[in-house]
C-alpha cells in the first residue's frame, strides 16, 4: 500500500491520490491507532506536498543553479540579460520583462542601457555592447517582429565580410538575394533598424517598394554582369533619391515600436504627458513603490498610466470590481478598482491603450511585499489636458536659435491631440551676460514632445514646460 501510495504521488495525479486516502485513513486505524480526522490531516499534508514536491538532490540542484543565477546578475549584469534575452528572444513579453528590469537595474546608475537594434551594430542575437559609461545590452536584430533569423544572419554576415553599410544605396544593393520582403523590411524600418543610415521611418516605410526593387535590381546587375545600374563608379557615392514624406511624430513611432517589438521600446505613451501628468502630482509607479507605504495604514497617491488590459470580477457583496493591467515608463503593474461607476469606463479605456490619471490609495497588509494599489479615481489625460494651459520657458542663445523656434511653435488649432494651449517666453541673449525676455505667444500648441525636440536644438537652453499660473507681466511680440 505504501508503494502505491508513493507512485501515486510520483505521478501527480489527484484521481489517483484521492483513491489512495481511503485506504490511508483504514491503515492508519489498523497499523498505528491514529484516528479518522487525524489521519485525514496527515493525508492532507500529503496530497499538498505531491502537488509539488521534490526529492533532496532535486532540492540541493535548484538551489545551485538559483544560487549561479543570482551571481551572475549580480556580477556579470550585462552578459547575464543578453543571454536570458537570446534565450527567449522570440518571446515578446519575456523580452519586455527584460528590457524593463535592465533599464531599472539596481547596481547601475540609471539603469543598464538597452541599445536600439541597428543594421550595423546589432548582431542577430543580443549581445554585450561599450558604451560611453560602461556596458549595455545590443538589441538583436532577429528579436524584431516577423524579420526571421536567417535574413538577419545574412545582413549580419555580410556586414562582416565587407564592412559596414555606408548609405541606403550600400545596404540595398548588398543584401543578399531573397534574403528581405516587405514585410520583413517593414519590421526592421518600425523598429529603427535603419536608423543608422537615415533617421526618418515615415519617409523610408513609405518608400518599401522603392527600396526592394533597388536590391532587387542590383541583384539582376550581379548576375548578368554589367555596369552598376545608377551609373558605374562616378555614383557610387550618390545615395538613393527617395520620394518625400513626413517624419512619424513620436506617437507613431511608439505605436509601430510596439507593435514590432511587442512591447515599448524607446518611449511610452504616458511620457508625452508628464509635464501635465506631474503638475497634478502625479508620480511614477517605481517611485511610488520606492517610498511604501505606512505600516498597517493606507496612504493616497497619484499616478499617470496607460490602461493595458482589465478583468471583471464579483465582490462577496455582489458588487463589480475590475483588475486593470497598466504601465508606465518605469514599469508594469496591476490594481483594483471597487467603484462601480468606473467599471464601464475600463472596458473602454482598456480597447483604446488610454492614458488616465488615476488617484490611488496603497496599503501594505505584508511589509515583505510591494503596496498594493487600489484605485479610487481615474480620468483620461487628454480630459484633464482640456482644462489646464501651459507655460513653455525657455533661453534662446542665437538668433539661428531663435529662427529655429519660431519654426517649432505653432497655434495650439494646429496642433496633436496631445497637445496644450499655451504661451511660450523666451529670454534671448542679447550680447554678454545681458538677456531680454520676450512673450512669442499666447496660445501655441505645447507638449513634452515639443519639450524635447526643443532641448535637442543647438543654441536652445533650460526648456520647461509647467502648468500657467496666472498670466506673465511681457508685452506680446509679433
Amino acid at each position: 500500500d505504501a508503494d502505491l501510495l508513493r507512485r501515486a504521488m510520483g505521478k501527480k495525479k489527484q484521481s489517483e491520490m484521492d483513491a489512495q486516502r481511503q485506504r490511508f485513513i483504514d491503515g492508519c486505524k489498523e497499523v498505528s491507532g491514529i484516528e479518522k480526522q487525524q489521519a485525514n490531516e496527515l493525508f492532507d499534508l500529503i496530497d499538498k506536498f505531491a502537488g509539488y514536491g521534490f526529492n533532496k538532490s532535486h532540492a540541493a540542484a535548484y538551489a545551485l543553479l538559483a544560487y549561479q543565477t543570482a551571481w551572475l546578475k549580480a556580477h556579470y549584469p550585462e552578459e547575464f540579460y543578453a543571454a536570458s534575452m537570446c534565450f527567449d528572444m522570440h518571446h515578446s513579453e519575456k523580452l519586455a520583462v527584460f528590457v524593463d528590469d535592465a533599464r531599472r537595474y539596481p547596481g547601475s546608475e540609471g539603469g543598464i542601457d538597452v541599445l536600439p537594434p541597428s543594421i550595423n551594430y546589432s548582431e542577430a542575437r543580443f549581445t554585450v555592447e561599450q558604451t560611453e559609461t560602461g556596458y549595455g545590452v545590443r538589441y538583436a536584430l532577429a528579436g524584431i517582429r516577423n524579420v526571421g533569423d536567417k535574413a538577419m544572419d545574412a545582413i549580419v554576415a555580410e556586414r562582416e565580410g565587407s564592412g559596414p553599410f555606408t548609405s541606403l544605396k550600400d545596404f540595398f544593393e548588398r543584401i543578399p538575394k531573397g534574403s528581405m520582403n516587405s514585410r520583413q523590411l517593414e519590421g526592421l524600418v518600425a523598429a529603427g533598424g535603419l536608423d543608422c543610415l537615415d533617421e526618418n521611418r515615415g519617409k523610408l516605410f513609405a518608400n518599401i517598394d522603392m527600396l526592394l526593387a533597388v536590391a532587387d535590381a542590383a541583384e539582376r546587375e550581379r548576375s548578368s554582369g554589367q555596369a552598376a545600374l545608377f551609373g558605374g563608379e562616378d555614383a557610387a557615392d550618390e545615395d538613393l533619391r527617395l520620394q518625400g514624406a513626413e517624419a512619424w511624430s513620436r506617437t507613431e513611432q511608439m505605436a509601430k515600436e510596439r507593435e514590432n517589438f511587442g512591447f515599448y521600446f524607446s518611449a511610452h505613451p504616458v511620457q508625452q504627458y508628464w509635464h501635465l501628468a506631474s503638475a497634478n502630482g502625479a508620480r511614477s509607479y517605481q517611485s511610488i513603490m520606492g517610498a511604501g507605504a505606512p505600516a498597517g495604514g493606507r496612504s493616497p497617491a497619484v499616478m499617470a498610466a496607460m490602461v493595458e488590459g482589465f478583468s471583471k470580477g464579483r465582490t462577496k457583496r455582489g458588487a463589480d470590481f475590475i483588475r486593470g493591467d497598466f504601465s508606465d515608463s518605469s514599469g508594469q503593474f496591476s490594481a483594483a478598482c471597487f467603484e462601480e461607476s468606473l467599471v464601464p469606463q475600463f472596458e473602454k479605456w482598456a480597447a483604446e491603450g488610454t492614458c488616465i490619471l488615476l488617484n490611488v490609495e496603497l496599503d501594505s497588509p505584508n511589509p515583505s511585499e510591494p503596496p498594493r494599489v487600489t484605485v479610487r479615481g481615474a480620468r483620461p489625460l487628454d480630459e484633464v489636458r482640456g482644462g489646464t494651459r501651459m507655460r513653455l520657458t525657455l533661453d534662446v542663445l542665437s538668433l539661428e536659435a531663435l529662427a529655429d523656434l519660431r519654426l517649432e511653435l505653432i497655434p495650439a488649432s494646429e496642433g496633436s491631440n496631445t497637445s496644450l494651449g499655451g504661451e511660450a517666453i523666451a529670454r534671448v541673449l542679447l550680447g554678454g551676460a545681458d538677456y531680454a525676455t520676450i512673450l512669442l505667444g499666447e496660445d501655441f500648441a505645447l507638449d513634452g514632445e515639443l519639450a524635447e525636440r526643443l532641448s535637442a536644438v543647438e543654441g536652445i537652453a533650460n526648456v520647461q514646460l509647467q502648468p500657467l499660473r496666472g498670466r506673465a507681466n511681457l508685452r506680446l511680440v509679433a
